[in-house]
């Protein structure tokens, strides 16, 4: 593949955090871990959603690097529990 191509076939999920009622909050990627999607779902349809998009599990993701504007560094839950400016 040429440097810089996106490998749609690649898919990754970083599980965020497992509520009490079982349903699992998780980031979803197609082909960059970096540009990723906020998901929650019940536990039984992530196991089946991880299984059929052949997910590869990361520890993180969409983290900033550096150069990175800090005011975007930020995610959907986040914003739940903090205010921001």
């Amino acid at each position: 593949m040429a440097k810089g191509a996106l490998d749609a076939a690649r898919k990754f999920v970083c599980v965020q955090k497992t509520l009490p009622n079982g349903m699992i909050e998780f980031l979803f990627a197609i082909g960059e871990p970096d540009l990723c999607v906020e998901l929650i779902m019940p536990k039984a349809a992530f196991d089946e959603f991880c299984a059929d998009n052949n997910v590869e599990f990361l520890d993180h993701m969409a983290s900033s690097g550096p150069g990175d504007a800090p005011d975007f560094d930020w995610n959907l839950h986040q914003a739940t529990h903090q205010r921001f400016r």
